[in-house]
């Protein structure tokens, strides 16, 4: 009974490597500067970087109305 489920444990172990090998690869300079050519392009509409205008916020603490 060990043996099969070796042999079916080692199959399934030679599957995910033959899986990790076909994955294509990206060096990890590449992957940076195309994050950072990504970041550069959308700060423009990130709102951490630029701000969010007080009519558009709705996390804007509410206008008291006071009378006198």
């Amino acid at each position: 009974m060990s043996g099969s489920s070796n042999v079916t444990s080692m199959r399934k172990m030679v599957h995910q490597l033959r899986f990790e090998a076909s994955l294509n690869r990206v060096k990890v300079s590449q992957a940076a500067a195309e994050l950072k050519q990504f970041c550069l392009q959308n700060a423009p509409h990130d709102p951490l970087l630029t701000g969010v205008s007080s009519s558009t916020n709705p996390f804007r603490p509410p206008k008291v109305c006071s009378f006198l």
